[in-house]
């Protein structure tokens, strides 16, 4: 069953005082079972984005205890900062990742919202998901007035918080209120300029967000506004929707910037953000130097990023993720002010298990001697997997080096498909290096049950049957994946780079062995099962794929030959 995890990235209004920050978020790991991932502090700003992730019970009562802490230590009276901010807590937004719908997410939210309303005395306003009427699902309209004109926004009935006081009491005058919502995936972006002007950089913002620019007659800055038969402003709409941006000056930088919330990265994606601030900024002769994450991403907005920028050199995308990363990085100018570590800011990796990739995580000499020592785990599953995965990875460079030849400029999509089809079975082999380990640890402990009482011992041969179809079904895929991956090679001795066409022969060898490794496998594990009519069809599979690897690995051998003959006469 898929773990009900949440996502939590409170704001808080203090960015300078690191001994207060460190206490105030000293609490969130106070509570089992929640996990800080991200402490992002800007002095600018005076404000710190945190992040933390967990199940939803867990993550609610840490929110709780970080808003208290935030009410005891920050005093908003003599708060000043260049992002607009209306509380101690400013914003607490909650985001569902996986096991949760934003409805059930929406619940939550408004359920802490009504305990910091009740138990702490502090006006609440839901936004986004969880607000309970419409114009209050933007938080910019909750926060209106920031701060300073909470004295004037509690006496007004259409703005009563949700949760919490109404009143400007000295509490609430310490505190300042806060937003509790429910909403997607957010990336606060920031787009660095090569000027300190905070009013050109407002230009580019009004340019490219959704909401743009009020128009006028006549000069844009200071001519008439231009209503609407209401009476209402009109408005010249921006660039891009779902990104909401203002600019200002960040003195720690020395530069200007854009403030984009990108709220929807479906819609707009980084790069595109990123590309759009360019080309509006090189109408006004300012030049983007770069660009800052704030918090954490996802790690496709950065996939997605350097597939952008590969296509547009009309380069393979079918390289290592790695090399994807720090394509985006690069591209995007997310060094340009300090060092970026994907490991720190790309939410998947803050939440990887280390453990979940022993093997694949080993170098070439510690795999090798894992695999010789007195353990029977890594075993021929295993290295089976890992053999497929180094014959997929020859075919995929044959698809990279081809696509990247001179001359052949216009087939660099052509060779690209092929690489990124290369890549994905790659990665799924390297699954499949530790997922073997994995289900043979399963039978194991399958194996480790009672069998004290007639009940204990049915449950017992249960699981054991269990996990024997696992450890069949592993191998399995790593027939059908290396399978798959000859086609790759025999497509480049057809068409690839002649230079290359020995390692399109040599993937094509690999990627036989590991199909023949994992029929093995299956046939072994097959024996120790029961299920007859299960195991004939898991056999039947099992012979087709060993056939059509070494058939399709003897047509690969002949093309392979053939060429090199050829090559020599």
């Amino acid at each position: 069953m898929e773990r009900r995890l949440i996502e939590c990235v409170p704001n808080i209004s203090e960015g300078r005082d690191r001994a207060k920050i460190n206490t105030i978020v000293a609490v969130v790991e106070t509570v089992e079972g929640v996990r800080l991932l991200d402490v992002d502090p800007g002095k600018a700003t005076n404000r710190t984005v945190i992040t933390f992730v967990g199940e939803p019970e867990p993550v609610c009562e840490a929110a709780f205890r970080l808003m208290k802490k935030a009410q005891e230590l920050i005093d908003m009276r003599g708060h000043t900062g260049e992002h607009p901010r209306f509380g101690a807590t400013d914003v607490c937004p909650l985001v569902p990742i996986s096991g949760m719908d934003m409805e059930e997410t929406a619940r939550y939210a408004q359920k802490l919202a009504e305990r910091v309303g009740k138990e702490l005395g502090i006006p609440v306003y839901c936004y986004e998901a969880a607000a309970y009427e419409e114009k209050r699902r933007n938080l910019a309209n909750n926060r209106s007035g920031e701060y300073e004109g909470l004295p004037k926004k509690l006496k007004d009935p259409a703005w009563k918080p949700d949760h919490g006081p109404a009143e400007y009491t000295e509490s609430v005058a310490k505190s300042g209120a806060t937003a509790i919502g429910a909403r997607n995936f957010l990336v606060a972006y920031n787009v660095n300029l090569n000027t300190t002007s905070t009013r050109r950089a407002n230009a580019i913002a009004f340019d490219i967000r959704e909401a743009g620019r009020v128009e006028r007659s006549g000069d844009p800055l200071t001519g008439k506004v231009v209503t609407d038969a209401s009476g209402e402003p009109k408005k010249i709409p921006g660039k891009l929707k779902s990104v909401k941006g203002i600019g200002w000056y960040i003195e720690e930088y020395g530069i200007a910037q854009l403030s984009l919330n990108l709220t929807d990265i479906t819609v707009t994606p980084v790069h595109v953000a990123f590309d759009e601030a360019c080309k509006s900024a090189a109408e006004r002769g300012i030049r983007v130097t770069g660009s800052e994450l704030v918090g954490l991403v996802p790690k496709q907005a950065l996939l997605d990023a350097a597939d952008f920028f590969l296509a547009r050199q009309e380069r393979s995308l079918g390289i290592s993720e790695r090399e994807k990363i720090k394509i985006a990085v690069k591209s995007l100018g997310l060094d340009d002010l300090m060092p970026f570590d994907p490991q720190k800011k790309v939410i998947e990796y803050m939440l990887e298990d280390p453990a979940a990739e022993r093997l694949v995580r080993m170098d070439l000499k510690r795999f090798s001697e894992e695999t010789a020592g007195e353990s029977p785990a890594p075993g021929g599953g295993s290295v089976a997997a890992y053999v497929g995965a180094l014959g997929v990875s020859l075919g995929t460079m044959v698809a990279n080096l081809s696509a990247h030849k001179r001359g052949w400029d216009d087939r660099w999509e052509e060779f690209s498909k092929w690489a990124v089809m290369g890549e994905g079975l790659r990665n799924e082999l390297l699954h499949l290096v530790d997922e073997d380990t994995r289900s043979f640890d399963r039978i194991l402990a399958a194996m480790g049950l009672p069998k004290g009482t007639e009940e204990e011992r049915t449950a017992r041969k249960r699981a054991i049957d269990n996990a024997t179809k696992g450890a069949i079904n592993t191998p399995l895929r790593t027939m059908q994946v290396c399978v798959k991956s000859m086609e790759l090679m025999k497509a480049m001795a057809e068409i690839g780079l002649q230079a290359s066409v020995s390692d399109a022969g040599v993937g094509a060898a690999c990627a036989r062995t590991g199909a023949l490794g994992g029929y093995l496998n299956v046939l072994i594990n097959c024996a120790g099962l029961d299920d007859e009519t299960y195991k004939k069809e898991v056999l039947t599979q099992a012979e087709g794929l060993r056939t059509a690897a070494e058939k399709l690995e003897s047509e690969v051998m002949a093309l392979t030959l053939s060429k090199i003959q050829r090559g020599q006469s």
